[in-house]
């Protein structure tokens, strides 16, 4: 179950408010410009499935983005509990960062936290399969994708480059709780 937990930036040990329903959660990114949307396949996708494959399943909601944001570039992650750079690949999003362009991710399966500091708050959200979650360019977050990652994720881009992250030096994600699942 996708969940959103609001922090004040200062007190990282209780949340502020805990919310679970997914027209809540939207709600309240959309207060704060950040876009949170659920998707549904237009086919089923079977495991293994090839990243066209799992494209074609979401063609109609990534069509429609593409045309409201002017997307240049789409692809698909996949990470597994077994993979070998699991670790490192962690630590590589753990730390606070922006992004000159939106961030965009699907789940099409798993699930990853992404936690946003927006002014003196934090927010912190567990997005589940079939969340969309559109983090603004220059906001200031990270990603935890937990110990034994598992997650496929539509990803979309407006440079062609990719992902190209600007560190900004603070520890704040450090004092942040860590994925953990939905209870």
């Amino acid at each position: 179950m996708s969940r959103l937990r609001i922090f004040d930036e200062t007190r990282p040990q209780s949340p502020l408010t805990v919310i679970d329903e997914h027209a809540a959660i939207a709600a309240e990114l959309a207060r704060a410009g950040v876009r949170f949307e659920q998707w549904a396949a237009s086919q089923p996708i079977v495991p293994g499935a090839s990243q066209d494959e799992v494209i074609a399943a979401y063609r109609d909601d990534i069509d429609r983005l593409i045309g409201e944001e002017g997307y240049q570039a789409v692809d698909v992650i996949s990470l597994a509990p077994d993979h070998p750079d699991r670790a490192a690949l962690r630590q590589k999003f753990l730390s606070e960062h922006t992004h000159s362009e939106d961030e965009v991710r699907f789940f099409v399966a798993g699930s990853g936290q992404f936690t946003l500091h927006l002014g003196s708050k934090v927010y912190d959200i567990l997005c589940e399969q079939g969340d969309l979650i559109g983090v603004p360019d220059g906001t200031r977050h990270w990603f935890d994708m937990g110990e034994a990652p598992y997650f496929v994720a539509i990803r979309l881009f407006t440079n062609k480059e990719g992902w190209v992250a600007n560190f900004t030096g603070d520890d704040i994600a450090s004092r942040f709780p860590r994925m953990a699942p939905a209870v």
